[in-house]
């Protein structure tokens, strides 16, 4: 898409929450319309909730918290006659999650009396278009990753690609008045419109990664208030639209740095930002002004593919330990209790994986944590058993909590039960496991890869 010659000195763009579904107040959003933005933009989805939202198809966010947060963004774009662009639709972006979406907004549509131009574009990469990737060599790990090949492609349940700037552009410039993306790089859906009126790319995408955290930068900081991004010629500002916060140059320039492998570089499709030189500017009324965001094109334009494969299915039991003898040992007494529990599946001719998550001692960190006393006066045990049959799974996990539950460790007193269970039943179905197989770049100057439609409503 071609750019054009600015017209205006400068482009509003509305981000009223972090994660479409997570909430922002009235009152914020009604600031933020005051100031008759350009552009509602909002991100609905992150790979941060794990592997099994895509692999089910499922949202992770609530269907009546998405469509409250959607019926106050369409029916003021449709007031102020301004695009409003959704992406990383239904939260993982794939098919059905774009098409949960669209449910929501149709209702909206039919229950507000709201007529527009939509376009919808789909993130989903089809298996055969990796495949041909991969044989030309156009494939790329990323850091710590095995090199993509075609056994793993086959066992996937389906493939996503965070797409840019460039089909969002297509949509806007076929006149649709809202777009609905699959699977998008976070930035996109706040930097595709101003970069097709001719703002700079490098500030369009860097306040697109501000502005799809929402107030998440501003101190204090939420992922469900509003904020207001301002792009100029040479700076973008960020506007707090609640007055309990406020934006400083620490807040902004610690999200710059967030989810970043390296402080200097935010790497997108079609190539990566250059933030050595980036300048905050406090201004009043707890904004901020960003300077000096430089966009570097890539040699070859990548987009990151995403892709998960079910191994089977999940039982967890949750538990409490106060016993101060029991506590002391913990560590050999899990190593004793798992020994035991493998030794009885293994007679019994079942197939599962243990995993005990002791929270108050290493439960967040695991092997990584540091402090490797334990002082809690009581703990808390997630006991998770993972197995290719949802039955295999529910006997560890039982074999496994029942072993614990009467262990007789060195030094025990009180015989009655180690555990303490805050549910009754004690074990609980987690459903279907998937883990992400595929996260790999691939080689894409193709944007018709992503598949567009337009429909009225």
């Amino acid at each position: 898409m071609e750019k054009t010659v600015i017209a205006a000195k400068e482009f509003k763009v509305l981000s009223p929450t972090a994660i479409l579904g997570y909430g922002f107040p009235e009152a914020s959003f009604k600031r933020g319309l005051e100031m008759k933005p350009d552009l509602i933009a909002v991100d609905a989805g992150s790979v941060d909730p794990g592997p099994y939202y895509l692999g089910a198809g499922k949202s992770f966010t609530d269907r009546a918290g998405v469509k409250r947060d959607l019926r106050f963004i369409l029916r003021a774009a449709a007031e102020l006659d301004i695009p409003a662009v959704i992406g990383s639709a239904g939260g993982s972006g794939a098919r059905p999650h774009v098409d949960w979406c669209r449910e929501i907004i149709e209702e909206i549509c039919a229950e507000n009396h709201l007529n527009f131009k939509m376009g919808i574009v789909y993130a989903d990469i089809s298996k055969t278009a990796v495949l041909a990737a991969i044989e030309a060599g156009k494939t790329e790990a990323l850091h710590g990753l095995p090199e993509l090949d075609a056994a793993t492609v086959a066992r996937v349940e389906g493939i996503v690609a965070q797409m840019g700037i460039e089909p969002l552009q297509q949509a806007l410039a076929a006149g649709c008045r809202v777009v609905l993306a699959g699977r998008a790089y976070d930035p996109s859906v706040f930097a595709a419109l101003p970069v097709a009126e001719g703002f700079d790319k490098a500030l369009a995408l860097h306040m697109g990664k501000i502005l799809e955290c929402a107030a998440i930068a501003a101190t204090p900081g939420s992922g469900s208030d509003c904020v207001m991004g301002i792009l100029r010629d040479d700076h973008f500002e960020l506007v707090p639209l609640n007055p309990l916060r406020k934006f400083t140059a620490e807040s902004t320039a610690a999200h710059t740095l967030y989810e970043k492998s390296d402080p200097y570089y935010l790497p997108g499709p079609g190539g990566r930002l250059n933030l050595k030189a980036v300048r905050f500017e406090e201004v009043p009324g707890g904004r901020v002004r960003v300077y000096n965001s430089r966009f570097e094109a890539s040699e070859r334009k990548m987009i990151k593919l995403e892709g998960v494969e079910k191994i089977g299915y999940r039982t967890v039991s949750i538990a409490g330990m106060r016993d101060p003898i029991m506590i002391s040992k913990i560590a050999d007494i899990i190593e004793t209790v798992r020994a035991n529990t493998e030794s009885t599946l293994k007679a019994e001719n079942i197939e599962a994986e243990l995993y005990f998550h002791i929270y108050g001692k290493n439960g967040v960190m695991g092997v990584l944590e540091p402090e490797k006393d334990v002082a809690a006066h009581e703990l808390g045990i997630v006991i998770e058993a993972v197995a290719p049959e949802r039955k295999a799974a529910a006997s560890a996990c039982s074999i496994a909590r029942s072993t614990m539950l009467h262990y007789g460790y060195p030094g025990r007193i009180a015989t009655a039960g180690n555990l303490a269970f805050p549910f009754s039943p004690s074990d609980m179905d987690g459903g279907e496991v998937y883990v992400f197989s595929i996260y790999h770049l691939m080689e894409n100057d193709n944007d018709s890869l992503f598949k567009m439609e337009i429909c009225e409503l």
